[in-house]
């Protein structure tokens, strides 16, 4: 059996896409994965399965909740090996203690690229955000108070690439890449 992490991709924000957690284990459990748990209320699903290919586990998922909740959601999916992985690969500057820094991780759904993001939103302002994409994903991270006068801010949820990506905070990954 192998550990994986699945990554909903815009649910639950804003009274949109509402899919209940507890639905949403049981829909995994009805597609045979093992050990499901979910964390927060944001799509984080945490499962083993014994199946070692990434796309054909997107695509079940994708359909079943598509025939659940009758919505269409994109779903990222990575091994616990892969995630940890990335963590270990993240730039000194990312995930800090520091409460005045925000720092996400953007996962790019396939078959979204670095650099279609990169070209997309453009680059970061150097003297409020910093950026470093490694396989993936995207380290990022900004001033609190300042964000919405970085680029990537409003960026990030408006323009066409903006539907394939997911994003999630330090705090988070680093408990799901344990469970």
């Amino acid at each position: 059996m192998k550990r994986y992490i699945a990554f909903l991709r815009g649910i639950n924000i804003s009274g949109k896409n509402k899919i209940s957690m507890a639905e949403l284990k049981k829909g995994f459990e009805e597609l045979g994965f093992q050990e499901v748990k979910t964390y927060l209320n944001s799509g984080n699903v945490i499962f083993s399965s014994e199946k070692d290919d990434t796309g054909s586990l997107i695509n079940q998922m994708e359909a079943m909740i598509k025939n659940k909740f009758d919505l269409d959601i994109p779903v990222f999916v990575l091994s616990q090996e892969e995630l940890a992985d990335i963590l270990h690969h993240a730039p000194d500057w990312w995930g800090g203690e520091s409460k005045e820094i925000y720092d996400n991780l953007i996962f790019m759904i396939p078959p979204a690229t670095s650099a279609e993001v990169f070209s997309e939103i453009g680059e970061p302002k150097a003297e409020l955000e910093q950026v470093k994409g490694y396989k993936e994903v995207i380290f990022w991270s900004f001033s609190r108070k300042d964000y919405q006068k970085t680029n990537w801010w409003s960026k990030t949820a408006s323009t066409n690439i903006s539907s394939k990506l997911t994003i999630r905070t330090a705090n988070t990954v680093r408990k799901i890449v344990n469970m």
